[in-house]
């Protein structure tokens, strides 16, 4: 199952699609002009099917999400048809009238080069939070945020793991490396300390508590299915 968020279906035949992506381990969730906002804030998107005919929101989807990974569909397999998709912006395009199948390895494909990609960059960002891993400094938006050696580790951890939950017990393995007479409630104090300096302005939560699994670095609420 990918717990690191969801696919973006746009329009109807994206859609159709639901219920084999989801089988396929991709939550999904339909996007559309009246639900964008919930979409850029409350979900963590991994990438985005389009319908054919849609090439508008094309446009729309890179400008909310940048690099995210957008495949839209197209009626027929013929230059012209590919022209338009590579020109509205898309990364690739996919067959409406082949089988999902066919989709699924365009989009493991494109989803495995993002990975890549975000491996060899030196800055990693969650919503307006950002951290330089090669100087370990972190802003949230414009603002420097000064942090302990302990509280970069703990949120280098939770930036590796963003979109996931992180249990207590393997942050107590990767940041205190299962030290022998560390307080029972020292990772509950070093989240309250990084909320404190994450949100000092006012700004919105980042790292929110997930009942009975851990701790999870999302913009927004995180959807995360059921263990």
């Amino acid at each position: 199952m990918n717990e690191q968020g969801v696919l973006l279906l746009v329009g109807a035949e994206a859609l159709h699609l639901k219920d084999r992506l989801e089988a396929s381990g991709y939550p999904s969730l339909e996007w559309g002009a009246g639900n964008s906002t919930i979409a850029a804030s409350s979900q963590q998107p991994i990438a985005a099917i389009v319908s054919p005919g849609r090439m508008p929101e094309v446009c729309e989807l890179r400008q909310m999400f940048g690099m995210l990974p957008i495949l839209l569909g197209v009626s027929e397999d013929s230059i012209h048809a590919r022209e338009l998709c590579f020109s509205s912006g898309a990364d690739d395009f996919w067959l409406a009238t082949n089988a999902p199948s066919d989709l699924l390895q365009r989009l493991r494909l494109h989803l495995s080069l993002q990975k890549r990609r975000e491996e060899l960059c030196t800055v990693i960002a969650v919503g307006d939070l950002k951290l330089e891993t090669r100087s370990g400094m972190v802003r949230r938006g414009t603002r420097p945020i000064g942090l302990t050696e302990r509280e970069s580790s703990l949120l280098l951890l939770l930036f590796k793991e963003r979109g996931r939950a992180v249990s207590r017990d393997q942050i107590l393995r990767e940041v205190w490396n299962d030290e022998q007479g560390v307080s029972s409630n020292v990772v509950e104090v070093y989240i309250r300390y990084l909320r404190q300096k994450l949100e000092a302005d006012g700004d919105t939560r980042l790292i929110h508590t997930i009942r009975g699994r851990g701790y999870c670095l999302n913009n927004g609420v995180p959807f995360l299915k059921s263990s």
